[in-house]
Order: C-alpha cells, then structure tokens, then sequence
C-alpha cells in the first residue's frame, strides 16, 4: 500500500496498475488518478519552484486553478510545459518533469533569490537594471549586460523545438443551450432544457461528470452524490438532442453568444486511437448559455503560507473522497468560514488524525463544534496561524491569539505539530466567462467575493457561480436556469432530496494574517502581500496597474485564486472597500490552449488558404497557382516550353480575337438588404443607386472619410430592397468592415443589413467578340442577345440544369459577362462554360492575362487606389456626385486634394521596347550615376498583345498635362533605365465601341 493511500474508498480502479516517471523515478498509480493523486499517494510533497524566488512548493489545489504543481510532459521528444499536474490524467508511460529549476527539484541553485529581499521585491525589475550613474556600465549598458541571465530566468517551463506529431481538429457546433459545468446545477439544467425539446451541449472540464457531487461527500435522493451524477449523465447520454463533451474547458465568451472550448481528446491515453486528434478546438453558438461553473476555495494570507503541505481544505477533502488519498496523517486546519469543518469530518472519517481546527472567528455555532467534536479535532477559535515550519515539507504550524476586528495578534506563539495544513479563506464564484461576456461583476458583502455582472448577452447562472454555495440551491436554480434558457416552464416537480452536512456558507471577512515573514498572494508569480502594499506606495493604485506591476493574477493562473485577498489587501492600504477598488476583467483563456488546436488542420501553414470552387479544374488542367491575398488563382496556364510572358500575351490575344474565361470567384460580395438599402449606397458610393432599375447593375466608387480613393466594384440591384455589391478581392474584409462600422456607428437608424456571401457564390467572367454566342449556347431559360442583355444588365436562366445569374460587365474592354451560380455547382458551371466554348476558340486565363487586359483597357484596381489617390487623380471625377453627400465628401475638396502636382493616372509605352517594372521611378532627366527628381512611379506593367509594345500604368505629377510627352524610367536596384512615351491611360478601345458592341 503507498504511503498516503487509504485501504479503500475514491473513484479510482485500484485492480489497474498504471507506471510513470517523475524527474526520473519511477512511480505507480491507478486508473482514475491525476498526476497530482498519484504522487501524493505514493507521499511525494515536493512539485515545483516558485517562479521569482525558487522556494519549494507543493500541491496547493486539485482542480485548473492549481498555481504550483507545474510540470513538463514528454512525448518523444516533444515537450509540453505548464501542465498542471492536478489536471493531468496519468498513463502508462507517462513522463513528467519539474520545472524552474537547477540542476534538480531538490537543489536548486536558484533558490538564494530568497536571499535578495526587498532588492528582488514587486517591479525589481524596473528598477534595478537601469545602469549606474557612471563608470563602464552607465546607462544601459547594464540592461544589456544582465539582460541575457534575465531572460534565461524568466518564464516557468522550457518550451521545446521538436516538431509536434499530434493532430488536432476544429468543430464548429450550434445549439439552443450550451451548459458550461456538469455539477449539480448543470446536469438538472441539461436535463430540463432537454425535457423541452431543446439541442442542449453540455461540456465539463473534467474527465467525470457531477463536479462537486464526485467529493462533497452528500447524498443526493438517497445515493451517494457521485452515484447520483453518474446516473444523471448515463441519463443526458441516451438523449438524441445532448451532446455530452468531458474534458472540455470553456475558455472564451465572445459576442454573438459564441464561445470556444477546447476538447482534450487524447491527453490521458498514451497514444491516441486511429483517427484521433489530440485536442479539439470547438467553437459553438449557442441560443442561450447557462453558466454553471462553479467557485474556487481561496487561500488565506499568512507567513509561510506556500510551504509544501499547505494545501486548500476542499481539495483535500477531495483527494480522499476522489482518488482515495490522504494530504496528510495529522492534519490541521486554518478557516474563516464553515465550510472547512465537513472537511475535517471528511478527512477523519478516511482516517487522518485532525490535530486542531484554527478559526479566526470568536463565535462558532454549535453544529460547527458538534462536526469538530465528530472529527475529534481541538478548535482554536479567535486564533490564527502566523508561521509555518518545516523545510521542503510541513512539520508544524504556529498559532497566535487574533482579534478579528482589528487584526491583532496577543498572546504568545505556540507550535502545533502536523504534516498537512489545510486553508479555507472563503468561496469565489467562477465568473471569468460571465466577465468576458461583458459588464463587471458585482461585490456581495454577506458572501465577500465578487458576483457574476447583470448579463449583457444571453446566459443564465446556476449554482455556485450565483453565490448559492448549497447543493440544494444549485439543483433549484440549475432546473429552472434550463427551463429559462430553453425558453420553457415546465410543470412544478420534486427536486432530488439533498443530506449535507451543516454550515453557512458565508466567511469572516478576514484574508490576511499580519506577521513577520513573506506572505503569498499570488503563488504563481511569487507575490507578496508586501508587493501589494509597495504597490499602493508607489503610486500603482488601479487594479489594473496593481496587476501589471506586481504580476498578480497573471499567467495560467488568471486570479484563480490569488485575485480576492490581493483586491482586499490593496483595498485596506487604501482605505477604502473592496467594491470601490473593483477587479480587473478575466479575459480568455481561462486556461491555457494549445496553439495546435487554433491552427488545427491548417497546422503548418503560416496562414489560411482560400480555395475558388474551381481549384481543382485549374490544376488539373495546368495552372500555375499562386497567392493573391489568402486566395489561390492561377497564374497562367502554361503550355509546355512557355515562359509566363509567353503564356499570358497567348491567352489575351485569344481573348481579344476570340473569347477568354477567368475564374472570378474571389471578387468581394456582399448583400444589402432592407428599406434603407438604396439610401445607404448612395451615402456610400459617390454615384447615385437610389435610381438604378431593378435588374441592372452601376459601377461605384467609394471614398473613404478623408476623402481619399477607397475601393470600386459594381452593385446589382436584385430587388427593391436587394443589391449585391462587388468589391475588388484584397478589400473584400476592408469593404465589409467599413459598411457594418457606417451602420453600428454612424447610421444606426437605417434599416440596413449586410451580409457578405463571397464565399456563397462561384463566379466565371467570359470575355472576347464570341463571348455572346458561347453563352447563346449554353444558357437556357433566358435569351443573351443585347435585347434582353444590355450593357449592365442581368438576367437569371441557367447552365446545365444550374441556376445562373448574369450581368453584362467588362473590365476587359471585351464584351464580357459575369456568370454566378451557387459556389456548389461552380465546377460544373465552369466546365460546361469550356465546353460551350470549344467551338469558338474560348481559352482560360490567368491573373497575368487578367492585369494586361485590365492595364489595356486603363481599368483601376489596388495597385492605383494605394490609399493615396483621389478620384480626380485616377480621372474617375465623373463619378463625383454633386446631387447629394456621401462618405467623404466633406473633405475630397481639400486644398491638398485639389492642388496641382498631384500624381494622376497615366499610361506609358517603352520607347525601347524592353519591359517595364513595377514600382520603378519616373524621371525627366536621366542620370544613372546620381538617380533624382522622380515624378512618379509605375503602379502596373506588361507586353500589351494589342498594341506589339510594352506598356505600364503609371501615377505621374501632373500626368494629363503631359500626355504626348516623353520621359525617362529610373530603377537603379534592377539597372534598368530607358525612354519612355507618357499618353493616355486608355490604351485600347477608348471609345467603348468593343465592350458596348
């Protein structure tokens, strides 16, 4: 038997064996046992180093709020730093190692930081590298001469560099009611959101459902609670509308009622099961949550109250009811409230001996001492601990005579021998999620901790979240938070009868033992209550600044458990009440996430890959791709020997000769719906839409604020109310955000919604002289002739058996058409378009095709709207409204604006027939050796099959004044200078002739 194994009892398989390593040495343990368990059992104290002064720390909790009992997990030659072991599952095989700390756990070199005083105090950092005065080492010449040691002793675990083998996955789920903790509260509110009918997700962080019922140690309808929680969710399990996710932590609110969880698959398995991710990354949206999430026990504030052996009262109790593990033989308890008197009862029971029960309280109720008389445990009430003793593990406490009121000590010191001291300083609610979703959380005097804020989104509480710390309350509020959030009533029922053991559940607002020593707060960042108060000295009195200064509640910790007695210690050195000082916002993660799961299935991948419907045609038939923005499109379609220049003047020469098809499905596209759509667009857009005929589409123009050149496109108008607006491809996300920020913000009056549907929507532009008749080929349902079809004008019919839309458009100079379909049938689409098209020459293109029809024809896109060009300068001033104001408006006509010398759009033609490049200065007088005088640079460049010569786009100073003038390129980095001709932009079918037909 191990050493603090009890001969029976907890939840763990003692006929399984299961073999690890921690540090080196070997050590067995049960199925069913955390990390944390398993060494306790075999009588390991001794789990980490503190982070800033290295002293020995043990294992303070049993749940994710764990502080201390950071360790490494070994995969291979992966390593995974941070885990708590409290929350790490053992296996066989498992392999975990300390951290912070050198060359062992045992001795570590480190820990003379302790000899640092207040030289190593909250801030040190700040202040004691700054450099001396003078000598070699002024200024900061020191910072950099500490600089490198600092660095090697920040931090806790060592990351690894071995590429990570794992899978991980992504799931995105949607739901009438998320419930977030399977306790008591969240099991009733499960099960009563699906008793309505209700698609009810349940997620628990723990491997068990039943939180708190596994180790209250409460009979719940007759059973013990554990038995009750297994048979609850056995129940939930056979519902078609649950889905029950064990091991998966919450860790965000976002808006929108989304949050995301992540799902530890395969943590506690040596190897995954075949087809297995590790982690699961979820990201659920859910009608309504109900937040069942439960509280945390907080530590008390006293000398030396981090020595290993100084446990929480609840994760002991824990421990023994869980695991079948004793914190300790004799044990003593320091408590401010009633709940650590079950504790005591717990722990005798399992067979510890309970050598004294210290309460700062002066008054006790008689049921307190009759469970201190059941425990056979002394009460030291009105006292306090003041120190403790011992070396890496506890062997005594001293215990001094404290007056509540006004926290003073009296009387002499007295030892009292024990190997475990368990803490009780109150209960705080679980409120990170509640925080995240908005609003502050609300100070509770009677219970001193902080309540979940009034909701700003949709979520209920249940349970201990709300401050109802009783099973019976939790049940209560559980059934009814289930029938609110699945918007039923349900008939008045009988709850399951709950036995617990007595107490209130409300504390003495005591948080502090005032003595000689270093007394922690923050167990994770090594800060003090000294820390706090050196805080408040310097001037660090917001709680936000306190945070930032002293590191409180930073890290994986996130103010667990350290958040309330700091709050209350500043509070006191300010002099004011806890509520007045507040508490910082949780923000995500409430615990810590694998990068592996946010990346996912695109691990390895430095960003997202957008992929047209038509991807796998375009490989398949030869394209070279490449990235423009996130999304992959084809860059040629190359035939064997080609260059790129080659292949590109082929494929627009046959679309000018012929007809050409280019995969367009990347454009922006966006639905404006509603009354005010038409009112919008033309606050938008500097044209007028308010007038467009249903069934037409109107090229636009929008400004930005500043009066600046923001993006072009064309609008459909659908319907009276329905428009579908075009952007260019890279400001698809811009585009979008500018019209939801002009609505939330500025409009909110406006009946308006947007939508973008790029992704809803395949398109093919099919381009060139025989363009009509390969549609006339195709297309059933409705003619194509220019009747029925005129310039911007849209039809619906559809392509084998498809449903297509139809605009008549051209950035080509072509006549061309814009077919889209649902982005499902856009492969099907595309190939019956080729087909169509044989006959008649058609041939695909590419991006480069695509920019030297567009450079041809004078058409604007990103390269010319840089975020500096006005409309005038692009020459698009014929689309500046004087009817009416849009965005931008107020300031286009700005002196700057208007003035002359302004770069304005040319097109230029190489005079000695060599290419062009793009971003190369343009230069009235040539001087290679001293480069000068630039007065404009190219924004676009190709070989133009139309006119036999190489020709750009470019933004020239004064640039219509000199058309028909000559100049020079300039671009020393790819020596490349020559003459060139400066003319209109339009260098092909300026007149329109071709694309109006």
């Amino acid at each position: 038997m191990s050493p603090r194994r009890t001969d029976a009892g907890g939840r763990i398989d003692r006929l399984r064996t299961i073999r690890f390593t921690f540090d080196g040495a070997p050590y067995t343990g049960h199925a069913g046992d955390t990390l944390a368990s398993a060494l306790l059992a075999n009588g390991v104290t001794l789990f980490g180093r503190s982070f800033k002064y290295h002293r020995p720390r043990g294992v303070l909790t049993a749940g994710v709020e764990e502080p201390n009992a950071l360790v490494t997990v070994l995969r291979g030659e992966v390593r995974e730093p941070n885990i708590a072991a409290t929350m790490a599952e053992i296996y066989d095989g498992l392999t975990a190692v300390s951290q912070n700390r050198f060359p062992s756990l045992a001795w570590d070199v480190s820990a003379a930081n302790q000899l640092g005083g207040k030289l190593l105090s909250a801030g040190f950092y700040y202040k004691t590298f700054m450099g001396p005065a003078i000598g070699p080492l002024k200024s900061t010449r020191f910072w950099m001469f500490c600089e490198h040691f600092i660095r090697r002793a920040a931090g806790l675990g060592r990351a690894g560099t071995a590429a990570d083998a794992a899978r991980y996955e992504r799931m995105n789920a949607f739901c009438d009611v998320l419930v977030v903790g399977s306790g008591p509260a969240g099991l009733m509110a499960a099960r009563a959101a699906a008793d309505q009918g209700a698609r009810v997700i349940l997620s628990e962080l723990e491997p068990h459902f039943g939180g708190s019922a596994n180790w209250s140690g409460e009979t719940i309808d007759g059973m013990p609670g554990a038995d009750w929680a297994a048979r609850a969710a056995g129940q939930l399990e056979g519902y078609d509308n649950v889905r029950l996710l064990p091991r998966t932590t919450v860790w965000g609110y976002y808006d929108g009622n989304t949050l995301a969880a992540l799902e530890r698959v395969a943590d506690h398995k040596e190897r995954p099961g075949k087809g297995e991710p590790r982690h699961r990354y979820w990201i659920i949206r859910a009608k309504s949550v109900v937040l069942a999430t439960g509280s945390f026990e907080r530590p008390l504030v006293f000398p030396g109250n981090d020595r290993p052996g100084v446990m929480l009262a609840h994760a002991a109790e824990r421990y023994a009811n869980e695991y079948g593990v004793l914190a300790g033989n004799r044990i003593a308890l320091f408590t401010n409230n009633d709940s650590a008197y079950r504790s005591a009862l717990t722990l005798k029971k399992a067979g510890a001996a309970i050598v004294a029960i210290v309460d700062v309280r002066s008054e006790l109720s008689s049921r307190m001492r009759e469970l201190a008389d059941e425990a056979e445990a002394k009460i030291l009430f009105g006292h306090a601990v003041v120190a403790t003793e011992g070396g890496k593990a506890l062997s005594g406490v001293k215990v001094q005579r404290f007056d509540m009121v006004n926290g003073a000590l009296a009387g002499e010191a007295r030892s009292i021998q024990a190997d475990c001291l368990l803490m009780s300083g109150g209960w705080s609610p679980t409120i990170h999620l509640a925080s995240q979703a908005g609003a502050k959380a609300e100070w509770n005097a009677a219970r001193q901790a902080f309540l979940p804020p009034k909701p700003t989104q949709q979520w209920i509480g249940a349970g201990a979240f709300t401050g109802s710390f009783s099973t019976a309350e939790a049940i209560a509020e559980g059934r009814a938070a289930g029938l609110s959030a699945a918007g039923g009533t349900g008939a008045p029922t009988a709850l399951p009868v709950v036995e617990a053991a007595p107490g209130g559940p409300d504390p003495a607002p005591v948080f502090e033992i005032r003595a000689d020593g270093k007394s922690f707060v923050d167990f994770q960042h090594d800060v003090t209550a000294e820390d706090v108060r050196l805080a408040h000295r310097e001037g660090f009195v917001s709680v936000e600044h306190l945070k930032r200064y002293t590191t409180l509640g930073m890290a994986t910790d996130q103010g667990k458990s350290s958040n309330i007695p700091g709050l209350a210690i500043m509070a006191e050195a300010l002099g004011k009440p806890i509520p007045e000082v507040g508490t910082t916002r949780f923000r995500p993660p409430f615990s810590a996430v694998s990068i592996g799961s946010l990346a996912a299935e695109r691990f390895g991948d430095l960003r997202p890959e957008r992929l047209t419907p038509m991807h796998d045609w375009h490989v398949a038939n030869g394209a070279t791709m490449y990235s423009a923005g996130l999304w992959y499109r084809p860059m040629i379609y190359g035939h064997p020997g080609e260059t790129i220049e080659q292949a590109y003047v082929r494929e627009a020469r046959a679309t000018r000769e012929s007809a050409g098809i280019v995969d367009v499905s990347t454009l922006g596209k966006i639905a404006v719906q509603g009354p005010d759509a038409a009112e919008f667009l033309d606050r938008v857009y500097t044209n007028m839409f308010s007038t467009l005929a249903v069934g037409k589409a109107r090229y636009g123009l929008m400004l930005r604020e500043d009066g600046l050149a923001f993006d072009d496109g064309t609008t459909w108008r659908l319907g009276e109310q329905d428009f579908l607006m075009t952007t260019t491809t890279a400001n698809a996300g811009k585009v979008m955000q500018h019209l939801e920020y002009f609505l939330d913000v500025i409009w909110p009056e406006l009946k308006v919604h947007v939508t973008s549907v790029t992704d809803e929507w395949a398109g093919a532009a099919i381009g060139g002289p025989r363009a009509r008749e390969i549609l006339a080929a195709c297309v059933t349902g409705t003619a194509v002739d220019n009747a029925t079809l005129p310039f911007m004008g849209i039809v619906h019919g559809k392509i084998s058996g498809v449903p297509v839309m139809i605009c008549r458009l051209s950035f080509s100079g072509e006549m061309a058409f814009e077919v889209y379909s649902g982005a499902g049938y856009g492969a099907l689409v595309w190939e019956a378009l080729i087909e169509a098209g044989k006959p008649f020459g058609l041939v695909t293109y590419g991006l480069e095709a695509l920019n030297t029809l567009r450079i041809e024809k004078g058409h604007v896109t990103g390269a010319e709207i840089d975020g500096r060009t006005t409309a005038r300068d692009l020459h698009l001033d014929w689309m500046l409204s004087r009817k009416k104001p849009f965005i931008g408006s107020a300031m286009m006509d700005r002196e700057g604006l208007i003035a002359p010398g302004r770069l304005e759009l040319v097109g230029l033609i190489s005079l000695d027939n060599q290419p062009l490049n793009g971003g190369a200065h343009i230069v009235e007088a040539l001087d290679e050796a001293n480069p000068h005088d630039s007065i404009g640079h190219i924004t676009a460049c190709c070989y133009s099959p139309a006119l036999g010569k190489y020709i750009a786009l470019a933004l020239v100073k004064d640039g219509k004044a000199r058309r028909g003038t000559r100049a020079h390129i300039s671009d020393p980095l790819r020596n490349r200078f020559g003459p060139v001709e400066i003319v209109s932009n339009h260098f092909f079918d300026p007149d329109g002739s071709r694309m109006h037909g």
